[in-house]
């Protein structure tokens, strides 16, 4: 190569460098790489990928959720465990009260005449409950009739488990024969005292542990009648319930009046529909100590704040 064409090819080649350099310092973007520059061309997946980003920011935000819930369940479960327990501590409690109290009781006996004047009213308290029996009866059907028209299914299902139930105690009540005068209740004086309706009522402690049955049972079949309600998604309404106008179930016509048990009955029904209908344990608990299914178990406190008995003092 000569010496002139030499030249002229180191001048074209630096002609073209310096023109190079004269469009970076215009602020002309270098090429892009191959890759960089497809993906430039390709919106739709530029914009796939955007969705793809977002959908994984949503499924963390969710998971997020997910495990704030699933924390504020545990955190309820936990509390509803440690109200429970509490309520079993405050029953163990009164029960061991009532222990030492009967423990310091003394076994008084009452006059053979009184003796006597209790069973005699007792026998008629049990005669008037026989003769309701096919009374109470008639009024279970029409009931179920009622329930039937309004399409309650659940509440329906429960008044026909009530009546079973109820149907053995009336049969076993029929038939029985009681030995009245070696019953303890008839001749033990009275050693406590109830209040109800402002005034104070004596009896024994028979007396107050019939009571007790009555709210025990009321509370039981309260429960179940409200849990049935709320199933059906029918209003809060008790009294309109067939075990609560019956106030009968558990009655055996021994310690106490029938219209005392149904008014005890009645107490304890109504704060068991009201547990049952909003799916709490405000005023009991289900019994979890002896494996029986469903049965329902009012609190000690509130059974003594009902009666609000006190021992007698001598």
């Amino acid at each position: 190569m000569t010496t002139e064409v030499r030249a002229l090819v180191y001048t074209t080649l630096l002609g073209s460098i310096l023109a190079i350099s004269a469009l970076q310092a215009e602020g002309q973007v270098p090429p892009m790489p191959p890759g960089q520059a497809a993906k430039a061309n390709n919106p739709e997946e530029s914009a796939e990928q955007k969705n793809k980003n977002k959908n994984q920011q949503e499924q963390k935000q969710e998971q997020k959720q997910d495990q704030k819930q699933d924390q504020k369940q545990a955190q309820d479960q936990k509390e509803r465990q440690r109200e429970v327990e509490q309520q079993k501590q405050r029953e163990r409690e009164l029960q061991q009260q009532r222990e030492q109290q009967e423990r310091q009781l003394k076994q008084k006996r009452v006059s053979q005449q009184e003796q006597q004047e209790r069973i005699r009213k007792q026998q008629q308290e049990l005669a008037l409950y026989r003769k309701n029996i096919a009374l109470q009866e008639q009024l279970a059907e029409r009931d179920a009739q009622i329930l039937r028209q309004q399409n309650r299914i659940q509440q329906l299902r429960y008044q026909q488990e009530y009546e079973e139930r109820l149907r053995a105690q009336r049969a076993q009540v029929t038939r029985a024969q009681y030995d009245y005068n070696n019953d303890p209740y008839y001749y033990t004086a009275p050693n406590y005292q109830y209040q109800r309706d402002g005034r104070y009522i004596k009896t024994n402690q028979y007396g107050i542990k019939k009571l007790e049955k009555a709210l025990q049972a009321g509370y039981n079949e309260g429960f179940k009648a409200g849990r049935a309600d709320r199933n059906d998604r029918w209003r809060n309404d008790y009294k309109s319930a067939f075990a609560y106008q019956d106030a009968n179930y558990g009655y055996d016509g021994q310690y106490i009046a029938q219209d005392e048990y149904n008014h005890y009955f009645r107490e304890g029904f109504q704060r068991g529909y009201d547990d049952g209908y909003n799916d709490r344990q405000k005023y009991g608990r289900k019994n979890d100590d002896g494996g029986i299914n469903d049965e329902w178990l009012i609190a000690g406190g509130v059974v003594a704040a009902i009666l609000g008995y006190q021992l007698l003092k001598d």
